[in-house]
């Protein structure tokens, strides 16, 4: 007979009390009874030694839980045999959501969208925001929408469904304040904005002019309508109304701020519905805290594992708001991702939740730039907020090497054990420069903005032989990646979608490498050179597009391939633009030359 060994469970239950005993082949259906001495979503798993499997819950939640953690157990076995002892489990926080950026270019197929839930329920997460800012097909609005292969309402019932037999809340998402570019940059919209064209954003960077004009009757009549149809297709008592980075705002009128959020929760269209609305703005000026109505939900982000969450939380639980944390996956601006990173950003959220009795987490996935990162770089940040927003206590220590573990077993369902690994260890690759920067990995700056020198100023004190050991690092990785074994879909993709994405950054390490050999501009490479890094592009940009519409529509593939299409085009001239700044601000440029603040 072979031990039991601890049961390898995500999230890692509250109580186990299981014996290291020979496994045990269940015996029939489980036998479920209600017990309403049970929390919230909570379950009583017992099994014993004849096989016979009973499930005590406090509600249909804990049941479904009940048989999650059924099915990872039996996952822990080739035989399918089960320990014999009790788990008994409940949630910290209520609410433990997911947001999915689907408007940076990349709008998840249905099918991708069903896959997600259902590894994202096993977890035991129990809310999915799909962010839109342009992606929903709004009756009369298709100049906006209609070469982004949005979601219609039919789409948003289908998944609204699937959600609800897992014991998922969808929950509409619309942006109504910044984040607007995808409107204003059109003639009928551009009104509706305090600036027009290209502006001048944070750190100076040209962006597209992106904030309505709260002041505008018009603006709010526009949102009302958006907010009216998208709540209709998505019924539910929650609705996300954004209002993050509304960067065209002078400060002198950021009171409007409140105002805007005033008129908002007034609206018969948002009524009955608690309002979520991004933290940052209040965060910075505490002074439009006072006017927060109630029904509104305060939604303290920060990406960073150092971020002040348990500050922000207490600011806001002392001005008797409600509150929730929300940390991100670090898989936006990298390529490879930045895992450790996503794992303490989430460790440290929860930490702060649990001192500040906070009512939900909800983790963020986001797509700035393209969204050139595929989906399963995401997968430890998600994985990591499932296990600490689920029980922090029994979760708190977890660590790369078991998150990988884990990842394996019950995400790639990779027999050889390296999948995992491989995924982590290739998040961490940017560690191993000197500098680390704040939202995006240093290590991708070159393909981003071919414009910026390699130069101590960004990447500190580094030389060749510094990227050179990254190129190795990620050789490393790959070795226990290509001897993988995963036996489902989303593991047999991951294996092809994580090596491209490796050697798209080790491209960018040879590049980074070769200028440090010049000026550190692009024009100090040589002519070979840029044909060799031309070439190489040109392979990993037709495996990018290829492997974008396994998961995804088509719609945004050829505004994200922009951003390498342009890198390739520095190779060929030799320069770069020293003004570059992605394709929707060209297109910009293009529509309206020298456009600015009117």
């Amino acid at each position: 007979m072979t031990p039991a060994r601890r049961p390898l469970l995500l999230p890692r239950p509250r109580l186990v009390d299981l014996e290291p005993i020979a496994l045990v082949v269940q015996q029939g259906e489980p036998s479920p009874t209600v017990d309403g001495s049970l929390p919230a979503q909570g379950y009583r798993l017992t099994i014993d030694p004849g096989g016979s499997v009973q499930v005590a819950s406090g509600d249909p939640a804990g049941r479904f839980y009940a048989g999650r953690t059924l099915d990872q157990l039996r996952a822990g076995d080739p035989a399918g045999r089960l320990p014999v002892g009790v788990i008994e489990d409940w949630p910290d926080l209520q609410v433990r959501g997911v947001m999915l950026d689907v408007s940076r270019t990349k709008v998840p197929t249905l099918e991708t969208l069903f896959e997600l839930t259902d590894r994202l329920a096993a977890w035991k997460l129990n809310q999915l925001q799909l962010y839109v800012e342009h992606t929903f097909a709004y009756p009369g609005h298709q100049t906006v929408w209609e070469e982004a292969d949005p979601f219609t309402a039919a789409d948003l019932e289908k998944l609204r469904a699937h959600c609800a037999e897992r014991h998922v809340e969808l929950v509409a998402n619309q942006n109504t304040l910044g984040h607007m570019e995808r409107w204003l940059m059109h003639p009928r919209y551009a009104p509706l904005g305090i600036a027009r064209g290209v502006v001048r954003g944070p750190m100076g960077m040209a962006v597209p002019a992106s904030t309505l004009d709260p002041a505008n009757p018009a603006s709010l009549a526009l949102v009302r309508e958006l907010l009216g149809v998208l709540c209709e297709a998505v019924p539910g008592q929650r609705l996300h109304v954004g209002m993050d980075e509304p960067w065209d705002l002078p400060a002198a009128r950021s009171g409007e701020w409140a105002g805007w959020l005033e008129r908002l929760r007034a609206l018969p269209e948002t009524d009955g519905r608690e309002l979520l609305v991004w933290g940052d703005v209040p965060a910075l000026r505490g002074e439009l805290l006072d006017p927060v109505p109630s029904g509104v939900t305060v939604c303290e982000w920060g990406y960073e594992e150092n971020h002040p969450f348990d500050a922000r939380l207490g600011t806001l639980a002392e001005a008797g708001l409600r509150h929730w944390v929300c940390p991100g996956t670090s898989s936006w601006l990298s390529i490879l991702g930045r895992a450790t990173n996503a794992v303490e950003n989430c460790r440290s959220a929860a930490t702060a939740a649990a001192n500040w009795s906070t009512e939900g987490m909800l983790v963020t996935d986001w797509g700035d730039f393209g969204h050139l990162q595929h989906l399963p770089v995401s997968d430890p940040g998600l994985a990591a907020a499932a296990a600490f927003s689920w029980c922090l206590e029994s979760n708190r220590s977890l660590d790369t090497g078991e998150l990988a573990e884990l990842l394996d077993r019950h995400c790639y369902a990779d027999g050889a054990g390296r999948l995992g690994a491989a995924v982590l260890a290739l998040g961490d690759v940017h560690r191993l420069l000197p500098v680390q920067l704040p939202n995006i990995s240093a290590l991708v700056l070159t393909l981003y903005f071919p414009q910026l020198p390699v130069t101590e100023a960004v990447f500190g004190d580094v030389s060749p032989a510094v990227f050179d050991s990254v190129s190795s690092a990620i050789d490393d990785a790959l070795s226990g990646l290509r001897t993988s074994r995963p036996e489902n879909e989303h593991g047999r993709r991951a294996v092809e979608e994580i090596e491209t994405s490796a050697r798209l950054v080790q491209l960018c390490c040879a590049d980074a490498a070769q200028r440090l050999g010049g000026d550190g501009t692009l024009a100090s490479l040589s002519q070979a050179t840029r044909i060799a890094f031309g070439g190489r592009l040109e392979e990993l940009e037709a495996e990018q597009r290829r492997l974008w519409l396994r998961r995804n529509r088509p719609g945004g593939l050829e505004e994200s391939m922009a951003w390498l299409e342009h890198l390739g085009h520095c190779y060929e001239r030799g320069v770069a633009d020293g003004d570059w700044a992605g394709p929707l601000v060209e297109r910009l440029r293009a529509i309206a030359p020298g456009g600015g603040r009117p």
